[in-house]
């Protein structure tokens, strides 16, 4: 299998300040201390050995990302994708190409988060306001400010919506399903519009060669597949009010098309 080109949420560059370096396949790290600074307590026990994907996780997660006021909680957001990355890895070399991009943007994330304004990044809606009223966000093209976390949400955010859509199609799907089908669709009616087309020809090649929906189902490490069926109809739901409000909020201030 031909290995796809790492663009899928865009290679992001070494910040100057707080010392951010990119980083490449190496898997994500326990629990960092950058993330316990802006998480909060998960709800409930966590049964996976460290390091492997729990679906539970991912619910706790996205349940606790969303405050009574509406906003998106930054540490619990990160988490959520730490253990999306999880499910990524999990499936193998096919994903890599958004897994790497992924940690990645994490990695920056987390270091605003542990960073001097941190208070800042505390929640979704506070860093729009702090990074827009500070002129830290380029509007136009990509110059002083590559890794702001406006942009660097941003394409979490896209990619967030590509999974989202192949965890509904997994879960709807009859048990004979094309998983290629499915994840194909899936890519196409998200990521792939911000993909040269070099990107998206890999990636529905590598497609190709995606396991069956049951041997999908099997990684969420919840049981068996009626299981795994009944969580994902759990966490979905949270999935998609955060994908809802970032998509509301980026949209507000018109920051769904920064380069």
């Amino acid at each position: 299998m031909k290995s796809v080109p790492n663009a899928a949420l865009t290679t992001a560059r070494p910040a100057a300040a707080g010392g951010r370096r990119s980083v490449g396949a190496a898997p994500l790290p326990p629990f960092s201390s950058a993330s316990r600074a802006c998480a909060v307590p998960p709800a409930g026990k966590m049964a996976a050995a460290p390091g492997a994907f729990s679906l539970r996780e991912v619910l706790a997660a996205f349940q606790a990302c969303v405050t009574e006021q509406r906003e998106v909680l930054l540490g619990p957001y990160l988490q959520g994708w730490r253990g999306l990355v999880r499910f990524l890895n999990g499936l193998g070399a096919i994903f890599s190409f958004i897994s790497k991009d992924a940690v990645t943007k994490i990695q920056i994330m987390e270091s605003y988060c542990s960073g001097e304004r941190r208070e800042e990044y505390r929640t979704l809606q506070s860093m729009v306001s702090y990074e827009l009223s500070r002129g830290l966000v380029d509007l136009q093209r990509r110059s002083s400010h590559p890794d702001s976390g406006c942009r660097t949400i941003l394409r979490l955010h896209r990619a967030l919506r590509w999974l989202q859509l192949f965890l509904e199609g997994l879960r709807t799907a009859r048990q004979d399903a094309s998983t290629s089908a499915i994840c194909t669709d899936s890519y196409n009616a998200s990521l792939a519009a911000y993909h040269p087309w070099v990107v998206r020809k890999a990636a529905v090649v590598a497609f190709c060669a995606l396991p069956s929906r049951d041997a999908f189902l099997e990684v969420m490490n919840v049981g068996g597949p009626e299981e795994a069926v009944e969580m994902l109809g759990d966490a979905l739901p949270h999935i998609r009010d955060v994908y809802g409000i970032t998509q509301e909020l980026y949209e507000q201030h018109c920051l769904l098309n920064l380069p």
